[in-house]
């Protein structure tokens, strides 16, 4: 069995958690999310704690206790204190500005690109090298990160494009002659 599902998930006063089933719906302050799981994990509520246990002894089962259980408490978090991201523009030129559900992007390229939000993510520009997503539900935000990261990832020469705001990248030396 996974150490990680012998854990329980401690739901705070202000969320409320509905089991249905294999469906899992998690409201808070911040909004609600519903996840279907898996039918190898079977889930147990005791009081203000929700413990996921593998249905039979396959392998499968063990692994997918875990990942509920992680998922569940990714849930119970964002509805309470929700997730975010930051991003950093290093490069000479590079904006961002958010306007709306829609971020504007200018990356050096001939034409400027326009990133549309799904529903449930914000984005805020604190300044225009800096960008901020925003949302309850962690796969998501991290998804739209890695897309607007990914519009001009780093280059490894001078550093430039969309990183991180933790992330260190290492720079190569030039060619010497």
């Amino acid at each position: 069995m996974s150490r990680i599902a012998k854990l329980p998930v401690v739901i705070p006063p202000k969320v409320e958690v509905t089991l249905n089933g294999g469906e899992i719906a998690v409201q808070g302050p911040l909004g609600k999310l519903a996840h279907l799981f898996n039918a190898d994990v079977a889930f147990e509520r005791a009081g203000d704690q929700i413990l996921c246990k593998a249905a039979n002894n396959s392998r499968q089962a063990g692994a997918m206790s875990g990942t509920a259980r992680a998922l569940i408490a990714n849930m119970v978090r964002g509805v309470t204190d929700g997730f975010q991201k930051k991003l950093n523009l290093v490069g000479v030129g590079y904006r961002a500005a958010a306007a709306g559900d829609t971020l504007n992007l200018t990356l050096g390229f001939s034409h400027p690109v326009a990133h549309k939000m799904p529903q449930g993510v914000k984005v805020e520009t604190p300044t225009q090298t800096e960008i901020i997503i925003k949302g309850i539900d962690k796969q998501k935000v991290g998804q739209v990160a890695a897309e607007v990261r990914a519009y001009r990832s780093p280059e490894p020469y001078k550093g430039k494009g969309v990183r991180y705001s933790d992330e260190t990248v290492v720079l190569k030396e030039t060619k010497k002659k």
